[in-house]
């Protein structure tokens, strides 16, 4: 038998959607203390921005890193939903992950791309996913099956109301502005990290907490 034909979509026709307006959407949906890991840039602006929750961990420098250190988490705590939110200039730096995360298959972790084709706090440079690269036909390709392109608001807000029991990781990329985002948390690693620790119930927290 032959093998299905790979799905395909026009990425010059979809929508392009407001990042921030995402984010929020997404925060809206975080019923169940979700995890949430804001990569570097606009990507943890936004999260901040829309609302300051304890259970998020704002990059800081570390580009490349929100979908490994998501699936880490992911897999320590494997009933608690955990999503990464990641620009297209960062995972492109980091594709092997998707290699490990197509094979582990943690049901619990999705990842969403945030994708202007821009690295955008840097200067606009563009990316490759501006030319001829397609980061969902990447994340197919890599084994990550649930990958979509996000469509429209209401297709992204049908694509994160998935269960567990639907299987996994979900991998989605929405086309999105280059709107800067709105505010900045503050730049203390360690005071990231304690409250992270704290939400998640692996530590204690400390002086870092007032």
């Amino acid at each position: 038998m032959a093998n299905p034909a790979p799905q395909t979509t026009d990425r010059a026709a979809l929508k392009v959607l407001n990042r921030n307006d995402l984010t929020r959407r997404l925060v809206a949906k975080l019923k169940h203390d979700e995890a949430v890991v804001g990569g570097i840039g606009n990507s943890n602006f936004d999260l901040f921005a829309v609302g300051h929750r304890p259970q998020n961990f704002y990059m800081l420098g570390s580009m490349g890193l929100a979908a490994p250190i998501a699936l880490g988490v992911a897999m320590a705590q494997p009933e608690r939903g955990v999503i990464a939110l990641e620009g297209d200039g960062s995972i492109l730096m980091s594709l092997g992950c998707l290699t490990t995360i197509a094979n582990l298959k943690p049901r619990n972790l999705t990842i969403i791309i945030w994708d202007n084709g821009l690295y955008q706090i840097t200067g606009k440079q563009v990316t490759a996913t501006a030319g001829v690269t397609d980061i969902v036909a990447v994340a197919r390709a890599a084994g990550i099956g649930a990958s979509h392109w996000v469509r429209d608001e209401a297709h992204f807000e049908q694509l994160i109301d998935r269960r567990f029991e639907d299987g996994g990781p979900l991998f989605l990329a929405a086309k999105i502005d280059d709107q800067p985002g709105a505010a900045q948390p503050p730049r203390d690693p360690a005071l990231v990290r304690s409250r992270f620790m704290k939400a998640l119930g692996t530590g204690r927290g400390g002086a870092l907490e007032g």
